[in-house]
């Protein structure tokens, strides 16, 4: 019997892995080796352009008929003061996308020698992911550089790629170019690739695809658990989830890591919990944050929800509406971390409207 979504998980790594490859580049070419100004993200700029291209002009030839719902669009690129910034996302863009073909990669998908995209044809690739989302039909989301400072750190960030379909998420693929395959060795071999299939499990692999290891979160066990975080206390509260540690008598500091490598983390059992409490107020999650996230999470065993308890909706549009927050855990443990995330914030709002009366 035939799985589902097999073509689209094959090119969902495929895809994924040839963004890293641009991803990778940027990084070696434009910030190991040159003096950025504080404050600089021009090298992000020019790798999500770039990395949105290639995932996009793949899908194009793969899947022509499905829409995209990307962080970006190339409007800036196409006027003269974007001369220089397009030269450069073109030509990185063609290097991935004309890199040799690998395990799983279809010439069809428009990769391997001899593939290179005209400026036009990248740029429309770009303004592809304009699409608004919904409720019904299949849609693919992408996040090409999620962590912006981690990538700048040379620390932690993700290649991230989803396929919805009628509001479910069905097939998520990560990429972390920087992640220990084994975070209790920091300085072995680096580069993950993480991926999940609805109903099919999740797995992780060696960035080449090799080495596929399938994942389950282990059980709850207060004395080991521990949060995975944000490292900007801007994304999420810190103090909030200091709180939350104490009700539950929880001992082991966070770990702290920027972008959904933190999903992939606790999907292989290095974290307890994924926890985001927004510190700003009518801030809304955008949904290529949390797709492929959301799905490694439950195929590896977990649960995730908002800090109300519920199911995170991926059928409102481009962000997920009145969701608040984010709690991902092992399916033993949500309910109990729910309860204390719940007293928390209840304690949290208390303590506000004493201030302000």
């Amino acid at each position: 019997m035939s799985l589902a979504y097999t073509t689209e998980k094959q090119f969902a790594i495929s895809a994924v892995q040839r963004a890293c490859l641009v991803t990778s580049s940027v990084f070696n070419k434009l910030v190991k080796n040159e003096t950025l100004v504080k404050g600089d993200k021009s090298p992000v700029t020019v790798g999500d352009y770039s990395a949105q291209a290639v995932i996009s002009s793949m899908l194009h030839r793969a899947f022509p008929d499905d829409p995209i719902v990307g962080e970006e669009d190339a409007s800036d690129l196409r006027g003269e003061n974007g001369a220089s910034l397009r030269h450069r996302i073109v030509e990185l863009a063609n290097e991935a996308l004309t890199a040799e073909l690998g395990i799983g990669d279809i010439a069809e998908w428009g990769i391997g020698p001899g593939s290179e995209q005209s400026t036009e044809e990248l740029l429309d690739a770009i303004d592809r992911g304009n699409y608004e989302g919904g409720r019904s039909g299949r849609m693919w989301t992408i996040d090409p550089i999620d962590g912006t400072k981690g990538f700048l750190r040379g620390e932690q960030y993700a290649v991230c790629l989803a396929l919805i379909v009628d509001a479910q998420v069905q097939v998520g693929v990560l990429g972390c170019p920087n992640l220990p395959l084994d975070w209790s060795k920091p300085d072995g071999e680096k580069g993950c690739l993480f991926v999940a299939v609805r109903g099919q499990g999740a797995q992780q692999m060696k960035l080449s695809g090799a080495d596929p290891t399938p994942l389950k979160m282990p059980p709850y066990s207060p004395s080991t658990f521990t949060f995975l975080e944000s490292v900007e206390a801007l994304h999420s509260s810190h103090s909030t989830t200091s709180r939350i540690s104490a009700i539950l008598g929880l001992t082991k500091p966070p770990i702290r890591m920027d972008s959904q490598a933190k999903y992939g983390c606790l999907a292989r059992g290095d974290g307890g919990a994924y926890m985001r409490m927004p510190t700003g107020v009518g801030y809304k999650e955008k949904i290529w944050d949390h797709a492929t996230g959301s799905l490694l999470v439950t195929e590896s065993g977990g649960a995730i929800t908002d800090s109300r308890g519920q199911a995170l909706d991926f059928g409102l549009g481009r962000t997920l509406g009145e969701n608040y927050g984010v709690i991902a855990t092992v399916k033993d443990a949500h309910s109990i971390l729910l309860s204390a995330v719940q007293e928390v914030v209840k304690q949290e709002k208390e303590e506000a409207a004493k201030a302000k009366a």
